[in-house]
Formats: C-alpha cells, sequence, structure tokens
C-alpha cells in the first residue's frame, strides 16, 4: 500500500555470478518508480516490497555495488527467491559463501 503523503520508492539490483555483491541498476521515484516496478513485472522479475531495504538501497548510488552491510539482507532475499522460483537451493548455490567471506574481509 502506497500513503498518499509518500512518493513511491522503487531500486532495481542485478547480480551476475562473477560480480562481488549486487549492483543497483535502477533507481527512483514517483513516476520513475512506479516505471520501474512495471518494467521488472513485464519482465516477469518478481517484485519484492520493503519499505525499508529500498530506503537503504535508494542511498547506493547508480551502477555502485551494495554495501557490505547490506549483503547478508540481499543474499538472504536471492536465496527466498530462488527457491520461490525453483522450489529448492541448489548445491552449488555459493551467495551465502561468497558473503561470509566478504564480511570476514572487511573485518
Amino acid at each position: 500500500m502506497v500513503q498518499p503523503n509518500k512518493r513511491q520508492m522503487a531500486v532495481a539490483l542485478a547480480y551476475h555470478g562473477n560480480d562481488t555483491a549486487p549492483k543497483v541498476v535502477a533507481k527512483g521515484r514517483g513516476l520513475i518508480a512506479e516505471a520501474i516496478i512495471e518494467r521488472a513485472k513485464e519482465s516477469g522479475v518478481f517484485v519484492h516490497e520493503s519499505e525499508d531495504m529500498v530506503g537503504l538501497l535508494m542511498q547506493v548510488e547508480l551502477d555502485q555495488q551494495i554495501p557490505p552491510q547490506l549483503y547478508l539482507a540481499v543474499a538472504e532475499l536471492l536465496a527466498w527467491l530462488y527457491r520461490l522460483e525453483h522450489g529448492k537451493i541448489p548445491s552449488d548455490l555459493t551467495i551465502a559463501e561468497q558473503v561470509s567471506k566478504s564480511q570476514s574481509k572487511q573485518v
């Protein structure tokens, strides 16, 4: 539900296996947010609604990787989406391992 006094926000992420972390590939408010959401739905991309997550991701510059502080939250979301789409977790899913390694390097 969108509150009348709040402008809708949307952020699109892209993650490729050779990337260190997902990147913000689109973000916007109002009409731009609506266009991002519409394009995602037209493309069959799942739209996850989380005002808190979007608020944090809106702070990331366009075409930049998400910060290490968001790795775990985004990895959990990606794993959940994979299970939703495929019904299981593959044996070669390494997102959690990559997050764990990245977090240990950040300490």
